[in-house]
């Protein structure tokens, strides 16, 4: 009688390897929560953010759930640091299998009186540098014939939102991003889907006064704020192979806020 051994299907906490996920911004908020979470599902990370000495920290929690971590120096505003960043991750890992583009920041004010600087700031690191990112990955997931690009967008991509058009305008653009690459990739494997989330407790919704709170609560139908571990639990699921068939698509995180 012959055996014959069965190997058991390669996707993370199963494989022979752990796949290897590179996330923006991932020192803190949404980008910490996506790092330790894809960590507990069998991923080594590679924390990237401009904030090396918080990115150590976030690594050295990753360890502790016996992933294997790379800290990185991660300027969006500079293709050189960009370059620099998923060459050491590549010289270390040989591999990027998910790249979660989470990094982004705000200057917000009303598109009368923003000034040219805000508005260029906002879209080189949320738009361009995530575009900078994605074209590092593209050749070695293409080499292994698979990969998961998750762009982090937001809800006022969607919607629009007053005193943010820079914002707004860069999120927006992550979407139309998202389809145009996830067109050119199909063909090798290669998903590349948005997350928009809603009104998510952060450092950067911290700082909103109560009475904002509560008008935005009034729209939300779950009654309540996101959380970052929310927002994770979607990329998990979007980088894992139960997403094969999803390419091109924006998922909702926000509590009903946007239908």
């Amino acid at each position: 009688m012959i055996e014959v051994n069965i190997l058991p299907e390669e996707t993370p906490g199963t494989t022979m390897f752990n796949r290897v996920a590179f996330v923006t911004g991932a020192s803190r908020g949404i980008g910490r929560a996506i790092a330790l979470t894809l960590c507990r599902a069998g991923y080594d990370i590679v924390v990237g953010s401009r904030d090396l000495e918080t990115n150590e920290e976030v690594a050295a929690e990753i360890r502790t759930c016996q992933g294997q971590a790379l800290a990185v120096n991660l300027d969006l505003r500079s293709l050189e640091s960009i370059k620099e960043a998923f060459g050491k991750a590549l010289q270390q890992f040989k591999r990027i299998d998910v790249l979660v583009n989470n990094a982004g920041l705000t200057r917000d004010g009303l598109a009368l009186r923003m000034k040219p600087d805000d508005w260029n700031l906002v879209l080189q690191v949320n738009l361009t540098g995530a575009f900078h990112c994605i074209q590092q990955v593209l050749q070695p997931m293409m080499r292994e014939r698979w990969g998961r690009i998750i762009n982090i967008s937001s809800v006022v991509g969607e919607t629009g939102n007053p005193g943010q058009a820079n914002y707004v305008a860069s999120k927006a653009g992550l979407i139309g991003l998202t389809k145009s690459i996830a067109q050119e990739m199909a063909s090798r494997n290669i998903t590349v889907n948005a997350i928009a989330p809603g009104f998510i407790d952060t450092d950067m919704t911290s700082v909103l006064t109560d009475e904002l709170k509560e008008k935005m609560l009034a729209h939300i139908p779950l009654k309540r704020m996101g959380r970052p571990e929310d927002v994770a639990a979607a990329v998990r699921f979007l980088a894992s192979e139960d997403a094969a068939y999803i390419t091109g698509h924006v998922l909702d995180v926000n509590g009903g806020l946007y239908m």
